[in-house]
């Protein structure tokens, strides 16, 4: 069967409005686990419970025993978490959430008996190595057949002696995350010592150990440079928390860049002044693209000209935002270059290569390198857009399409692996008009 097109609104007009954005799921399936390990009950509220990710999170640790509970009110968008002793046999349905695939084989080795660890096609291709490596050196009994890869079985043996481990990290901050979430459970803690390529998204990290210590935990960082960094968790209780989840700020962006991109002004609701994502990258980076931001009363307002800057940006940091960005930089007034952004080949897809293919196949003129993107802004015209299951692919096809008539973005619903209610969010933003009309 052919895929379903869908084809993005055009702004006919400067894109007005105040936007509502799920919580995050990076701070969700970290506070999710985190909860399901510490001494008590706690409610976590603000979860984005319809994206696929979190329904995954949700349903792999119940797999390992633990109780979640969706509570009554449908407002509050909350679970409460009941710690248990983790029961196997198990199998773990990852589907495409690294978080999945990445947090829970650490915990599952504190089982008695077997935990198999499976997930879509596309799961098999992103990288396990170093984490299963890591993992075995810990003390860990992995099966993977030498694959390296989905699917696996944790062989638990009632605990982990942890300790030190060393672990090039340079594929994905999540493999350092992993073992610093379940470190203070093993006997001996854990010291992480990445060594090899430059580490990235260490904001990320730093997300963890933050959250780590708020639920009580003893933890530091050791920074030489981006190839020598150690992280230490010391063992001991996780005090239970109650927690409000913060908005995705992934997800804002593309909603703040279509004001940008339109000469508008757009509020992104309850923005977090004390957030644990990267929320002054963010905001510094939309001054870069020629937008200017201003805290209110509801959030942040973001407002734009309709004129988009050329940028010179090392994104190691927040990779997570290159298909938004390489989107708005092709409609910009001068090149681009995006860099330290080799890890991405690792994500959903290769955002690299899928970035250039599509941006090339609507005129532009897009070159990848093994660590870059160059951008030369084009006049595109309309066409088919691919998304290759991934949900930013899927965002930034729609940003194109704000000021690109005829653009057909394939598979939109892939959205709801974070952010389910993006095409009606995105229409009605767009032309809230037509869509009340149900013309859209």
């Amino acid at each position: 069967m052919p895929p379903k097109m869908w084809p993005a609104p055009v702004a006919t007009d400067p894109v007005r409005g105040t936007v509502q954005v799920p919580g995050s799921k990076s701070v969700a399936n970290r506070a999710l686990l985190l909860s399901c390990l510490a001494d008590d009950e706690s409610t976590i509220s603000g979860l984005p419970l319809q994206a696929r990710d979190i329904k995954l999170m949700i349903a792999a640790l119940r797999a390992l025993g633990f109780g979640i509970e969706q509570l009554s009110d449908p407002a509050k968008r909350a679970v409460r978490v009941t710690p248990r002793p983790i029961s196997a046999p198990a199998t773990v349905a990852c589907g495409l959430a690294g978080t999945v695939m990445r947090f829970l084989p650490p915990i599952a080795g504190l089982a008695n008996g077997e935990v198999r660890f499976d997930g879509d096609a596309e799961a098999r291709t992103r990288p396990m190595t170093a984490m299963l490596t890591a993992l075995t050196r810990l003390g860990i009994e992995i099966d993977d057949g030498g694959r390296g890869s989905l699917p696996f079985t944790v062989i638990g043996h009632g605990e982990v002696a942890g300790g030190t481990v060393d672990i090039d990290s340079a594929a994905s901050s999540q493999f350092v995350t992993a073992l610093l979430l379940s470190g203070a459970n093993f006997s001996n803690g854990v010291q992480v010592r990445h060594r090899g390529g430059k580490v990235p998204s260490l904001p990320h990290i730093r997300m963890t150990c933050k959250m780590l210590a708020q639920h009580g935990v003893e933890v530091s960082e050791s920074l030489q440079d981006r190839h020598r960094a150690d992280w230490t968790v010391m063992p001991g209780p996780l005090r239970a928390l109650d927690r409000v989840v913060e908005p995705d700020l992934s997800n804002a962006l593309p909603l703040a860049v279509a004001a940008l991109v339109t000469g508008g002004e757009i509020v992104i609701a309850d923005w977090p002044a004390d957030n644990l994502q990267p929320g002054n990258e963010v905001i510094e980076l939309l001054g870069q693209l020629g937008a200017t931001t201003e805290s209110v009363a509801d959030g942040l307002l973001v407002r734009g000209t309709g004129r988009v800057r050329g940028i010179n940006l090392d994104m190691r940091d927040i990779g997570e935002l290159v298909p938004t960005v390489a989107a708005v930089c092709a409609v910009a007034d001068a090149p681009s270059k995006l860099t330290g952004i080799g890890h991405i080949t690792g994500h959903e897809t290769d955002r690299l290569a899928a970035l250039a293919a599509e941006i090339n196949g609507l005129g532009g003129d897009v070159s990848a390198t093994s660590d870059e993107l160059l951008i030369n802004p084009r006049p595109l015209h309309g066409g088919s857009w691919a998304t290759y299951r991934d949900h930013r692919m899927a965002t930034a096809g729609a940003i194109i399409g704000l000021v690109t008539p005829k653009v057909l973005v394939e598979d939109i619903e892939t959205t709801s692996k974070t952010f389910a209610e993006f095409p009606q969010v995105w229409r009605t933003l767009v032309n809230p008009a037509a869509e009340a009309a149900g013309r859209l």
